[in-house]
């Protein structure tokens, strides 16, 4: 029990680790939530450092994920609801980082790392859907949206059943509710034709 617990405070933790604010501090000496659309993730950072940065922000926030829901293998014994929780601490961490106030992303890159490690074939779906909304439209919220949204209904078409399924299920559940949390004012502007494009000045 204690080494599960342990388990999501470091996730949180390592989730809090700001790799757009940290890059943006390092290579231009600015606060990124000051920049762009003031986000704390990898497509503002491609618009406010260019691609290498911004790619480099995506794959590490990916990771962060990633990380986290090992983490909870390794140290949650043989519960099925550790690995998810401590991938939903680390997308708690990035949207509301204990070392940056409070102010960071919106979790996207990391739910990628977190839902890969726990539906990999449902969450490679969604993504595909992703990459074709974004290609088509050039909206990157709505392809996120449609990530989050469509990743459990994956997991309902190809569920094995498994011991793990329902606690990650639910754990891709939450992760929906907290992306269109976070993304509800972009939501507003796509409603309104008003969202900027991928390539615009301003942003996601």
């Amino acid at each position: 029990m204690i080494l599960s617990v342990l388990a999501v405070i470091i996730s949180y933790l390592l989730g809090s680790v700001s790799f757009s604010v940290l890059m943006a501090k390092g290579l231009k000496g600015i606060d990124i939530r000051n920049h762009g659309s003031g986000n704390a993730g990898a497509t503002n950072t491609l618009r406010v450092l260019g691609k290498g940065p911004g790619i480099l922000v995506l794959v590490l926030d990916i990771l962060k994920g990633v990380v986290a829901v090992l983490l909870g293998r390794w140290l949650g014994g043989s519960s099925e609801w550790v690995p998810a929780l401590c991938g939903l601490a680390s997308i708690i961490g990035h949207n509301w980082p204990v070392y940056f106030r409070f102010k960071g992303g919106k979790g996207i890159a990391t739910t990628v790392g977190v839902m890969a490690c726990l539906a990999f074939i449902p969450v490679l779906c969604a993504a595909i859907i992703l990459i074709i909304v974004v290609a088509i439209t050039r909206y990157v919220s709505l392809g996120s949206l449609l990530l989050v949204l469509l990743t459990p209904v994956f997991m309902l078409i190809f569920s094995s059943n498994g011991a793990d399924f329902w606690p990650n299920f639910w754990a891709s559940v939450l992760i929906c509710i907290f992306a269109f949390w976070r993304h509800r004012s972009n939501i507003v502007k796509i409603a309104q034709g008003r969202e900027n494009k991928l390539g615009s000045k301003g942003g996601f």
